[in-house]
């Protein structure tokens, strides 16, 4: 069975990440295909990048004992879905500083994103393919976008996701996709 992890990639107080992160956990949850773990930056105390030499020069180590204990967490898993806030048009730093501080361990593992903000998060995600590219990920196609219109209206009306099919069934071709291709990439990580 596939083994993937949600990264809820916002540390704020009142953040919106917890909605569809629990959305998608409760979706996740009925497949058979795969499991789901949950890492909240928030519970991974990592320091923001401080390392002496780049991971290239290390192995991949890292001096810090968080950090270090961060990367072996994401060596487990076969594929990774993020939560991507859009704040000034880019990723939340938190998230990046999570992207950097692993090196060799998110390889040739695909990777999915569930945006929210202005745009559905589009912007963000633009910026996060680049980096999952840089660190080899692959970063898959489908992805969902929670615009203004149920971001206001989770917040502000008391509907849920579920209220708007069209995100449910993005997220179903989200998950679609990310199946195959961890099953792909961990077949060919095997071989």
């Amino acid at each position: 069975m596939l083994r993937l992890a949600l990264i809820i990639g916002s540390a704020r107080p009142n953040r919106f990440a917890d909605i569809p992160a629990r959305w998608i956990a409760a979706a996740a949850a009925k497949r058979e295909d795969f499991t789901l773990d949950v890492l909240d930056l928030r519970d991974q105390n990592l320091p923001f990048y401080e390392e002496p030499a780049p991971a290239l020069f290390t192995g991949g180590v890292f001096t810090a004992p968080a950090a270090e204990a961060w990367r072996h967490k994401i060596g487990q898993y076969d594929g990774f879905i993020v939560t991507a806030a859009e704040y000034n048009h880019g990723p939340t730093a938190v998230l990046k500083n999570a992207f950097d501080s692993a090196a060799f361990e998110w390889r040739r593992k695909p990777i999915a994103f569930v945006g929210y903000g202005t745009v559905g998060g589009a912007r963000a995600i633009e910026h996060l393919r680049g980096v999952a590219i840089e660190l080899y990920l692959a970063p898959i196609k489908p992805e969902v976008n929670i615009s203004m219109e149920p971001f206001r209206g989770v917040l502000q009306e008391g509907k849920s996701l579920d209220d708007y099919p069209y995100l449910g069934q993005n997220r179903d071709a989200l998950f679609d996709e990310l199946v195959w291709w961890a099953a792909a990439l961990k077949a060919a990580r095997d071989a």
